[in-house]
């Protein structure tokens, strides 16, 4: 009995030694399976990355859009603007260039591309009424065939996911001369200050009839610019001719507001375009002036002014007001001046119409003298008399005076 007992005892000495070796082994054969499956992840992340292309950690940081919740925004406004592309010099670097020229391409060309492929979505344009949910996600192929635009199936496309192939020549980029671009205007509770959000932009396309007329419009579609930025920040473009060197993207084109455009509509109950509501153009203008004015100047009257913007909000007026009494007080000088000059002058020309008057007087008082007197010396002086002449006699005559 003894003897079994040591030997069980034996038995699990061995079992516990034994145990703890195979362990370990298995531990280091699957550190060694860990360490090489972590270099396969890593080789196929670094294939991933050389890929070109958007990854999702791209498209999360260049998305943009708002970060603020609604809790956070005290005001926000919808403004729709319209951007000429050729009438409007900030906004020529959204056209050309009009063919692809070393890899450059205009907004117009990367949007079809990427619609061709797949890789962003659309919306259609409805008038007065902007929805991007599925339900009005366009459909590419009717797209291309509502504007006659010639493509052709690509290859791996399914009806689920249709993919096509559209040639250079048939982009109608030159035909697209402007844009709408539908802003929102907040104000975040957070910093305190407004900001201008791009949501989305819609291509506008000026198409001529058969019979040579006046261009028509024709809005495309939608297409969200949270979309579309983590394309366009790989596309470099100048907007300068002074410097051509590329600086900016075209998402830095649109975060940054560089471009310029007239208001043709806001969100409003009656859902009226800006010439619905004012038709008469000069109205109109003042309208768009003065919502302009306001988006920009809301963060600032919004505020109490402190007593140090009072008082220098004071003395500037006060300055204004001395400067436009001096330049009042200057123009009436001026005034006085020019008035004292003309009765001046008016009163040497009555002085001098007064001494011509006279002196013609005189002269013709003079002349009538001298006509008078040249009349009188007419008329007094004598004829002259002829003398007699004495008769002759043939007899002589002898005088018969009384001699002394």
């Amino acid at each position: 009995m003894k003897f079994l007992s040591k030997y069980i005892l034996a038995a699990l000495v061995a079992f516990g030694t034994v145990v703890p070796a195979l362990a370990q082994d298995n531990g280091s054969s699957s550190s060694s399976v860990v360490r090489r499956r972590g270099d396969n992840d890593r080789n196929r992340r670094g294939e991933a990355d050389a890929q070109p292309g958007v990854t999702p950690r791209m498209q999360q940081r260049l998305s943009g859009g708002s970060t603020a919740s609604d809790a956070d925004l005290m005001w926000m406004r919808v403004i729709y603007r319209d951007l000429p592309l050729l009438d409007n010099a900030k906004n020529t670097p959204l056209y050309f260039p009009e063919e692809v020229i070393d890899g450059q391409e205009n907004l117009f060309r990367i949007i079809m591309r990427l619609l061709a492929e797949g890789k962003i979505p659309a919306y259609e344009y409805l008038d007065g009424k902007e929805i991007f949910t599925d339900q009005y996600k366009l459909k590419v192929r009717d797209m291309l065939d509502r504007f006659h635009v010639l493509y052709t199936d690509a290859k791996g496309s399914t009806e689920k996911n249709p993919r096509f192939t559209i040639e250079e020549a048939d982009v109608p980029a030159n035909e697209v001369l402007s844009y709408y671009l539908l802003e929102k205007w907040e104000f975040d509770s957070r910093t305190n200050k407004t900001r201008c959000t791009v949501e989305a932009i819609c291509p506008v396309l000026h198409r001529s009839d058969d019979f040579g007329g006046e261009a028509v419009r024709y809005p495309m579609f939608w297409v969200k610019m949270t979309d579309l930025r983590p394309y366009l920040a790989q596309q470099y473009i100048f907007i300068d001719d002074d410097n051509n060197l590329p600086k900016y993207t075209y998402a830095d084109f649109f975060n940054m507001n560089m471009y310029d455009g007239d208001i043709y509509k806001t969100r409003n109950l009656t859902n009226k375009s800006m010439m619905q509501l004012f038709p008469d153009p000069d109205d109109r203008k003042r309208a768009q002036d003065s919502i302009q004015n306001r988006l920009e100047t809301f963060d600032k009257n919004i505020w109490v002014p402190s007593r140090e913007e009072v008082i220098a909000a004071r003395e500037a007026r006060e300055a204004a007001e001395a400067a436009a009494e001096a330049a009042k007080a200057d123009s009436e000088a001026i005034t006085d001046r020019d008035g004292n000059a003309a009765d001046s002058e008016v009163s040497a020309d009555d002085a001098t119409e007064k001494k011509s008057v006279r002196s013609s007087r005189g002269r013709s008082k003079s002349s009538a003298t001298k006509k008078s007197t040249t009349k009188n010396k007419k008329e007094k002086k004598p004829k002259a008399q002829k003398p007699k002449a004495a008769k002759s006699s043939s007899s002589a005559v002898r005088s018969v005076r009384r001699r002394k």
